[in-house]
């Protein structure tokens, strides 16, 4: 049992966290053109990388990234690198996260980056722990996808919808060049659906530190029948108590 678990456990770190996270990072920044339906590659802007430092300071804050349990001296250099690799990955994950939930231009650009800034930077100041940072996170970004892609979408789109048929009546008279944005393809939105609950996936799947787990599960094996476990698992099971600590 303990080869399988030290087996998953790499297999989850050194494989899917990394596909996930790169997936995310690919998948981000691509729309789909409402004309040719092209693919359109989008790097993330600057405030999106801001948006991501701000973000992996509250995953330390909260206990969801140990730093410290993921780069030590007392493992093998090529583990280490691969373990850097995966943060860095998450950090570019995050960005493009918020760059598939943000306007690409004009006003909306800046008042959704107002509005992830703000709340970023307050919540540095608030107590977090990974469970309540992640129900945060995911608020946060369905509410940005819900107001891009399902309201702007319909405002902007090529078709005349229900919305811009009334947005046109309350705003007759006045310019909306200021506020104008490009029209893509709706397949965009399921591609943004896609990215947003991939990354969230990851976030769940990763845990603050390789090596350690739940205390709960050691505990339950030592009080539930000891006597039937093996040398190994009773071994297993004091290590996880003791990491713990």
């Amino acid at each position: 049992m303990t080869d399988y678990i030290a087996r998953n456990r790499a297999l989850m770190r050194f494989f899917v966290l990394p596909t996930i996270f790169l997936t995310v990072v690919l998948l981000g920044g691509v729309r789909v053109s409402s004309d040719t339906r092209d693919f359109v590659f989008l790097a993330p802007p600057l405030i999106t990388l801001i948006l991501a430092a701000l973000l992996m300071v509250l995953f330390v804050r909260a206990g969801a990234l140990d730093l410290r349990g993921w780069i030590r001296s007392d493992q093998p250099t090529l583990t280490n690198v691969s373990h850097s690799l995966l943060l860095v990955a998450v950090f570019f994950a995050s960005a493009q996260a918020f760059n598939s939930v943000l306007p690409e231009s004009g006003l909306f650009n800046w008042l959704f980056s107002f509005f992830f800034l703000w709340t970023l930077w307050n919540n540095q100041f608030a107590e977090f722990d990974a469970r309540r940072l992640l129900r945060s996170l995911v608020v946060l970004f369905g509410t940005a996808f819900v107001l891009k892609h399902l309201l702007l979408a319909g405002f902007y789109g090529p078709s005349e919808g229900w919305l811009k048929k009334i947005a046109g009546v309350v705003l007759q008279g006045i310019s909306l060049g200021t506020i104008d944005l490009p029209a893509y393809a709706p397949a965009t939105g399921y591609i943004s659906f896609f990215t947003l609950a991939l990354y969230v996936a990851g976030l769940v799947l990763l845990t603050p530190a390789p090596d350690r787990h739940p205390p709960a599960d050691g505990q339950k094996l030592i009080e539930a029948q000891p006597q039937k476990l093996s040398p190994d698992e009773q071994l297993e099971a004091l290590r996880e108590l003791v990491r713990a600590l």
